[in-house]
């Protein structure tokens, strides 16, 4: 009688070209290739944000899996909501201004959506997190503005580069605010023969 392990090997997919995506799956120890989505990523900002976000990893994930549909695919994004007004990546010098300005000295929300999927199954989940920023003066948003660190991140920042200096609290999963909630993909990802 044989008794042994039976390994089942399932390509992943990250469908997303972010470095710090790609960095926190490493984390995770599993072998992955990155095939960004090209979708429409527009929500309805007036609807339920979690929703939405949630709705546009799973947009991604499915672009992704038409294509390859022998694997499973992970999609996430983030937003970044400051008193109701959606920040996405800044469109020049003057919106990362704008932006770091609403953010300064304030609470304001980071959604992260995750969905995981393949032909037999589908999760899909949506961290929240609040993030407090110390009072920013304009020299320090200029200063900040001149790494260029603001040009491709939601609300004009990243946690964990040069804006983690204006971050005084977090509550909430700060790999998600990163980009990922690490967590949630490792658990899944220890279930991945169920995929």
């Amino acid at each position: 009688m044989f008794c042994g392990i039976i390994i089942i090997m399932k390509k992943v997919i990250l469908a997303s070209r972010s470095p710090r995506r790609r960095e926190l799956l490493e984390k995770c120890g599993i072998a992955f290739a990155c095939i960004p989505a090209d979708i429409d990523e527009s929500i309805d900002e007036d609807g339920d944000l979690s929703d939405e976000i949630r709705r546009l990893s799973l947009r991604k994930a499915d672009a992704v899996l038409q294509e390859h549909p022998d694997a499973v695919v992970i999609g996430s994004d983030t937003i970044v909501v400051s008193n109701g007004i959606v920040l996405g990546k800044p469109l020049d010098e003057a919106d990362a201004r704008r932006m770091l300005e609403m953010l300064s000295g304030t609470v304001h929300q980071v959604y992260t959506g995750l969905c995981i999927k393949s032909r037999n199954r589908t999760y899909s989940t949506c961290s929240v997190s609040d993030v407090r920023f110390v009072p920013m003066s304009d020299t320090d948003i200029t200063e900040y503005i001149a790494t260029g660190e603001c040009d491709d991140k939601a609300g004009a920042y990243a946690i964990q580069g040069y804006g983690g200096r204006y971050i005084e609290e977090i509550r909430g999963d700060y790999y998600a605010i990163m980009g990922l909630p690490l967590h949630q993909v490792y658990a899944e990802m220890k279930n991945l023969s169920a995929y």
